[in-house]
């Protein structure tokens, strides 16, 4: 028996020094209200900027408010599972620093989560303050793992989601390197319902998602999720080989038939290089998996913790603490 917290809140933060003190600011004043036990885990991923400071600030005016910090920068997903591994509440929140998810949705969440919900995921109806390239590339590739991943990724949710002591245990089974949080949280199962809100611009700061760095997040969702790549690179090869087949048929059947003049060099180049480039793009798809096949090969651990201080709040209930597996 270990006295912990009805509720954690996990905040994997990079760079987020100016919102901080209104995060904290406004989950302390709806947490108050629902008169549950609680505790704020700040996660900085190796931050370069005041972050830490500011984290430590605010956990010595507020015994609720616990910091991880990271030995350096990780990424959302391994700092995300970092706070999901130090997390003791019976129930576990997972919410950004920016502000964009509100705070103000997490008694819904316990409502529905007291009712016997395991998540309780928070589903985008509307995304103020992002352009029309990334609302249209997100739709996109939600659609798309939906339709190729065996496993059902909500529609436009993101991190934002209460889940239950037994799903945050089953999630920290997973130890694989390349995460891509928004379907393990899928994978795992277990019953789940939606909260559908209004998503508002940042508070404070500049986004740390450009482009590049979403193609990336897209292809591990795509890789660790499906095979799919993989059986298209095998269709694309056997296509090939039978538009390959029936040409040289015909090109037999010409020679037979009216000789053979002399081809012309720009269409066996454009026929060349098409071939090499279906050749290498095939490659390219299984080096995406094998690459990750040698990273998971390795065994090292996913992040490193520079220094782990708990919340020192009172008002916590004694739980009983599930093994970590």
């Amino acid at each position: 028996m270990q006295a912990v917290p009805t509720i954690s809140i996990v905040v994997p933060a990079y760079n987020e020094q100016e919102g901080l003190a209104e995060l904290h600011a406004r989950v302390a004043a709806v947490m108050n209200a629902t008169g549950e036990s609680w505790e704020l885990l700040l996660v900085n991923d190796g931050s370069t900027d005041a972050t830490l400071a500011c984290m430590e600030a605010l956990r010595a005016a507020d015994p609720h408010v616990a910091l991880v910090n990271l030995s350096r920068n990780f990424g959302k997903e391994i700092a995300t599972t970092a706070g999901l591994d130090h997390a003791a509440g019976a129930a576990v929140i997972v919410i950004d620093a920016d502000l964009q998810d509100p705070p103000e949705l997490i008694p819904q969440m316990i409502a529905l989560w007291r009712q016997g919900f395991d998540t309780v995921y928070a589903q985008r109806r509307r995304r103020e303050g992002e352009t029309w390239m990334k609302k249209t590339t997100a739709r996109l590739f939600y659609r798309l793992m939906e339709g190729v991943s065996r496993v059902r990724v909500p529609r436009d949710t993101g991190d934002f989601r209460l889940m239950s002591r037994r799903v945050v245990e089953a999630l920290r089974l997973l130890r694989e390197q390349h995460r891509f949080m928004k379907g393990l949280f899928a994978w795992v199962g277990y019953p789940s319902t939606p909260i559908v809100y209004d998503r508002a611009p940042r508070f404070a700061g500049t986004t740390k998602w450009n482009y590049w760095k979403l193609w990336n997040l897209a292809l591990e969702g795509i890789t660790s999720f499906t095979v799919m790549p993989l059986k298209l690179a095998t269709y694309l090869g056997l296509a090939f080989a039978v538009v390959a087949a029936i040409y040289m048929c015909v090109i037999v059947v010409k020679t037979l038939l009216w000789g053979n003049p002399v081809a012309g060099y720009p269409s066996l180049m454009a026929v060349v290089l098409f071939l090499g480039g279906a050749q290498l793009m095939t490659l390219g798809v299984i080096g995406e998996y094998l690459g990750r096949v040698f990273n998971e090969t390795k065994g090292r651990p996913l992040y490193l913790v520079e220094r782990h201080c708990p919340s020192t709040a009172e008002d916590a209930a004694p739980v009983r603490l599930l093994a970590n597996g």
